[in-house]
């Protein structure tokens, strides 16, 4: 009897699915915000800090930066994760598009690119762990950045990310700290990444519903750089793990001020209402929310499933801006000229008030 070629399409066919593999997919596999800054407090370093390290751990920001000399800083930082997809290419893709984010978050623009990939050998193919290396390769080409190396280790659940480094103008360095009483507040993507990867490992997402969660977790967050050089832009972070609101939860603390989001402004990516008040949420959303609820005032009559959205972890989410007033329509002018077709104005900051951040609707 003849044996049958074994080819990477029947090979994968035998394959158990990328996101039965792990505990949690993208970046709802962080550390809730609580528990991490726990941690942090714990492990806080005791040597005292040089003075070219212009951003650290103080203020939870998206990446370290390290001066180099009058007109460079080196942006250095790392992500990783489990698959929040099945197709071994697009996990790929999502998860060096969402490592980039965090050098593009401090306005600079990456160089160099280090994999770091953590694979259940005896469980995968040596074809699809390649082919999740080739999309995260792909998305750096893309980029301008090489991958010029890595490390990988054999383990339970399939990890992979990036290593990433960039440069940056010392006196162009945007942090989540300059936020100013007055700002207004723009959000480059839609959200709802979270809830559609649910819906994803559910098998109840539709074709429609993964192709809008593939387009916004593998865009580019190519606007950073453009907005450092505007001067009325104070403040940035991109929106990951923490969701919307933990992120702009750490953009008000460390810049001393309240922000006030506008529920009806936030954009959602198709799909995402509608699953959402079906109950089609994720575990993270709700860590997310018993680690900081104490800080947020919400509208007595907001439904669960808006919570849930304002929880929602993203995965290679959108830019969030904090600008002067005036300043709003060039940074929307950047982010529709670089195709980000669903950026829109969705809050602003106050001064400080009681909480830290106040939906409104």
């Amino acid at each position: 009897m003849d044996t049958p070629t074994l080819t990477p399409a029947t090979i994968a066919r035998a394959e158990p699915r990328l996101t039965s593999l792990s505990h949690g997919g993208g970046c709802g596999c962080k550390i809730a915000p609580g528990l991490l800054s726990e941690i942090l407090r714990a492990s806080a370093a005791t040597m005292p800090l040089p003075p070219q390290l212009l951003v650290g751990l103080d203020t939870s920001d998206d990446a370290a930066v390290y001066q180099l000399n009058d007109t460079q800083a080196l942006v250095a930082t790392t992500d990783f994760f489990m698959p929040i997809v099945d197709d071994p290419f697009d996990f790929g893709r999502i998860a060096a598009a969402n490592a980039l984010s965090d050098v593009y978050a401090m306005g600079g623009t990456p160089v160099l690119a280090l994999s770091l990939v953590g694979m259940p050998i005896n469980v995968l193919s040596a074809q699809t762990i390649g082919r999740i290396l080739e999309g995260g390769a792909s998305v750096c080409a893309e980029a301008g950045v090489p991958v010029a190396g890595g490390h990988t280790i054999d383990a339970v659940e399939p990890i992979y990310g990036l290593v990433a480094m960039g440069l940056v103008h010392p006196q162009r360095i945007l942090r989540n700290s300059a936020a100013q009483a007055g700002d207004v507040l723009v959000l480059g993507k839609a959200l709802g990444v979270g809830v559609l990867a649910a819906a994803l490992k559910r098998q109840q997402l539709s074709q429609a519903g993964y192709q809008a969660l593939m387009a916004s977790t593998t865009q580019l967050n190519v606007a950073g750089p453009r907005l450092a050089e505007l001067p009325g832009v104070h403040a940035m972070t991109d929106v990951t793990g923490f969701a919307l609101a933990g992120h702009a939860l750490e953009m008000a603390r460390s810049s001393g001020v309240t922000a006030q989001l506008h529920w009806p402004d936030v954009p959602l990516l198709p799909e995402v209402a509608a699953l959402a008040a079906q109950g089609v949420v994720t575990g993270a959303s709700k860590r997310n929310w018993a680690s900081y609820a104490s800080e947020v005032a919400l509208p007595a009559d907001l439904d669960g499933a808006a919570r849930a959205l304002l929880t929602d972890p993203q995965t290679s989410g959108g830019l969030l801006v904090s600008c002067s007033e005036n300043t709003a329509a060039q940074v929307l002018a950047v982010f529709r000229e670089l195709g980000f077709a669903r950026a829109a104005t969705v809050g602003r900051m106050l001064p400080r008030q009681d909480k830290s951040l106040i939906l409104s609707h």
